[in-house]
């Protein structure tokens, strides 16, 4: 897969989850922070559909990766008042449901302790929207 710009690639894919409702929030989604280091919830009404297309695509590039390594990387700085700020890890129940939810979809699955990984229906979703993604980008340059 040629490497499509990220955030295009990204809600090109939220929009098909949504409109085919491969996932769905649960009822707390629209209340819950992203992490101890966000002082409010994320104000994007569809940021489910984002995060977990993001997902798929951390899957995608970085092959079995699990629950921890996806904190990691959706962390960020926790601002603690007079004290200085450190970092701090993303929710692990909200990428613990997406990828859950992934899996019951078909498009994830389990790789024995070593995380997760995009099944091929997964690889060829990402794939097709990347193509999609490129050629828009080919047509908007020409």
């Amino acid at each position: 897969m040629q490497l499509a710009e990220p955030m295009k690639l990204v809600q090109k894919v939220a929009v098909y989850l949504k409109e085919n409702k491969v996932i769905e929030p649960p009822p707390w989604a629209p209340f819950v922070k992203t992490g101890v280091h966000k002082e409010r919830p994320p104000q994007d009404p569809d940021w489910w559909y984002i995060r977990a297309a993001a997902i798929m695509r951390k899957l995608y590039i970085r092959g079995p990766i699990g629950v921890s390594r996806l904190r990691t990387l959706y962390g960020g700085r926790h601002r603690r008042g007079h004290r200085p700020p450190k970092f701090a890890k993303g929710s692990g129940a909200i990428i613990r449901k997406i990828l859950q939810q992934l899996e019951d979809a078909g498009l994830v699955q389990k790789a024995d302790k070593k995380g997760r990984i995009l099944t091929p229906k997964g690889r060829e979703l990402l794939e097709e929207a990347a193509k999609i993604v490129l050629k828009a980008e080919a047509a908007q340059k020409a």
